[in-house]
Formats: structure tokens, sequence, C-alpha cells
């Protein structure tokens, strides 16, 4: 059965290096990092003080007051970048076929703190001060609930939760899902603000953050050698996705195409990616036989690359194995390095920074990258934002458990 094409008509993002596409982009081109100590709450108890923040969030652009009350952070976030994505877009929704407009945001958590914040009220004053929206308010799939609630779209909706990869399967299914003929339009990408007590004590305790806490602007190295762990960060990357026809019919602009799109699982261990990488190098693999490409198509790579010794040298294994002679001669770049680690969040964050590659010819940099790790031996787009033709851009994510996903975008 002939599949229909996907375009990319419109992008949201709310990230700790701007609130908006524009400004995320402009920062990250230049390098900025949006890392700081952790002003949500107190973090002197802990070892890693240090996280990717939103800043000067205003909610009340996107929300009322009374919505606001009743949505975690994550929620708020969604909502945001989906009416972004949607003004972006250019689309009017109430000229469009509702039924046809699905939603599929994914979140690695959810609403974690409002889980703390009731759970103190439960200890304090007992179970009949709980608050009645605690749990619409914190299980994941609210996000895409309140999206459609906001805008009124009738289409596919549901979530998806597979951690770190949360935001980039949540985009691979939705691209199937216009594939199918099953919609013309899904809002799609990942949403993630676990940059609370519990949060930031259990990534601790796993020994996965970084403690650089005196350097917080350097704790995020990617491939560097010095490196010693994630930095969390919190956000939401949408963007939104259309049947090309439909798209072309009424004159929208086209980022870019979404081409191709790869999933596979470790079946290693809870926390750490496969010794060889085999299971994210499949994910890559199937997502360029699903573009129809070969692997010296590929101009750019927007790596998973946490700033963990597992992972960076996972990902640069399973990048030879898939590209073989020629990984070499592909730019590899981090994100992270400038944002932190948005987790469910990072699928969509990174995916809209690819787009903005293939459209302004422009690859971001790995800031940090000061001393080479020997095992990771790519070109990682040193400090300093390159200039580049890019016809096919790759965007991998991987999450605890084991889940892997690889998407891939080209030119329009």
């Amino acid at each position: 059965m002939e599949k229909n094409r996907v375009a990319i008509t419109g992008i949201g993002a709310v990230t700790p290096v701007g609130n908006n596409p524009d400004i995320f982009w402009k920062n990250i081109c230049d390098g900025k990092s949006g890392v700081d100590r952790i002003s949500l709450f107190d973090p002197s108890d802990f070892d890693s003080k240090i996280a990717g923040q939103i800043k000067d969030f205003d909610s009340s652009m996107y929300l009322g007051q009374k919505d606001i009350k009743r949505m975690d952070r994550f929620v708020q976030f969604a909502v945001a970048c989906s009416k972004m994505a949607l003004e972006n877009s250019g689309l009017d929704t109430d000229k469009e076929d509702k039924s046809r407009i699905g939603v599929l945001i994914g979140s690695g958590i959810g609403g974690l703190k409002v889980i703390e914040d009731q759970h103190n009220v439960l200890l304090q004053k007992g179970p009949s001060r709980v608050s009645p929206f605690l749990i619409p308010m914190l299980i994941i799939d609210m996000a895409s609930g309140q999206v459609a609630i906001q805008f009124g779209l009738k289409g596919p909706n549901f979530a998806i939760a597979t951690a770190c990869a949360s935001g980039s399967h949540a985009i691979g299914e939705a691209f199937r899902i216009i594939q199918r003929g099953e919609a013309d339009i899904m809002i799609a990408g990942g949403t993630e603000t676990a940059i609370t007590p519990i949060g930031v004590a259990g990534f601790c305790k796993m020994k996965a953050l970084s403690t650089r806490n005196d350097k917080p602007e350097k704790a995020s190295r990617p491939f560097d050698r010095d490196r010693d762990g994630f930095v969390i960060g919190e956000g939401a990357g949408i963007l939104l996705l259309e049947d090309l026809d439909h798209a072309t019919r009424r004159g929208a602009y086209i980022y870019a195409e979404l081409a191709g799109f790869g999933m596979t699982a470790d079946a290693y261990h809870i926390t750490s990616p496969s010794p060889e990488g085999e299971g994210a190098a499949q994910a890559m693999k199937l997502a360029l036989d699903d573009a129809a490409l070969n692997p010296e198509d590929i101009d750019y790579i927007n790596a998973h690359g946490t700033s963990t010794p597992f992972n960076d040298r996972c990902e640069t294994k399973a990048i030879k194995t898939v590209f073989g002679k020629y990984a070499k001669n592909i730019p590899v770049s981090s994100t992270k390095s400038m944002t932190g680690h948005l987790l469910g969040a990072s699928g969509g964050v990174e995916l809209i920074a690819c787009v903005l590659s293939i459209k302004h010819g422009i690859i971001t940099p790995t800031i940090n990258y000061e001393n080479p790790d020997p095992e990771c031996d790519l070109d990682y787009v040193p400090n300093t934002a390159r200039e580049c033709k890019i016809q096919y851009a790759m965007s991998n994510s991987f999450g605890f458990g084991g889940h892997n996903s690889a998407l891939v975008v080209k030119e329009y």
C-alpha cells in the first residue's frame, strides 16, 4: 500500500535556552549553555545541584488562570508548544475537519511535582485534603488530552512513555498515523518537568548526574573525556506533522519532510545500553531503510549524546556499525551540551534542531568538547557551529529500559 508523505509545517519549543524556536535556535547556534544552579528548590543537600531549567516562562500567555491551576507544569509546556506550532503553521483549525487532527505527546515521568506536593498534603493534613485534580494533573496522557481540549481536536489521541525516547517515539507513531491515512494532521512531540527534589534525588542515587556544581555551564560535555554524567533538564518540543498533499493544498510553508522512523529494544539492562550498541544501530538502520536511503546519504546526526560514558561510547559504536568507514565523515553533535538532558522532551526539541539545521544550513555545536575521549572518535562539531548544506538529517533518542528510536528528516 502506498504511504502518505508527511510534512513538518509547524514547530514549538520551550527550552532552557529559549522559550520559542527562534530564541532556542539563536542560542544553540551561539553555543550558549542553559545550565545553572537549581532554583526550583534548595539543592544544598543534593550531590548534583545544577540543571537546565526553564527561565521566565509565563503560562498566562497560553492559558487562563483556572486552567493553570489544574495543569501540572509538564502539561502547561505541552499546551504552550502546541499553540506555538499551530500558529507557526498558519493552520486555521476552524476551517479543518477536527476529527482528522490528532495529538500524540510523550513524557518519561509526567506530573512528578504534583505527586510530591499532594503527598505532603496527605501526610500533613490527611486524605480529605488531597486535591481532586491530583490524578488528572499527573497522568502522562493528560498532555495530549489537554491539548485536544484546548483546541477541540478529535482525531487520534494518546501518549507514549518510553523514558528519554518518549518524544521521539511519539513523533514516529504520529508519522505512521498520517502515513496510514488515519489523520491529516498530528501534533506530536515530548514534554518533561522532572526537576523536583524526588526526581533529582533519584537520578543522584543512580550516580547518573554530573556533580560539576562549581561550573554549571561546563557540566554537560558529551563525548568529552572528562564528562561525569548528564545534567537534568526540562522543557518541551512539539511539531505539527501534516499530510504533504494537505499541506501543499493550503499553501503551507514546509520546513522539511519526515522521511523515516526506526525503533528497537536492547533487551539488555534497565539503565545501561547494550555494550556494542546493537539496538541503537538497528534502530538507525531501520530508519534509513524506511526513508529508502543509503548510509552515505546522511549529512548530519543529532546524537542522543547524554554526556555519560556508557551512552557516548555505545552511541559512537552504533554509528560506526551503521555507517562504516563513512561514519567519520558525518558531522555529529549533541544539543544536550547546551540544554541539558530534557528526558522525554529531548526527542521533540532535538528533531526541531534538525529541522532548523536543514532550513538554515547550520549544524549546531557540541559545546564543552575540550579533551577527546579515545573511544569517541567521530566528528562531534566541537564548540562552534558549522555552515553545511544538509539534505538529510537523523535524530537519535534512547531511553532507560533499552528503548531505541531514530528519525530521519529531509530537505523539501
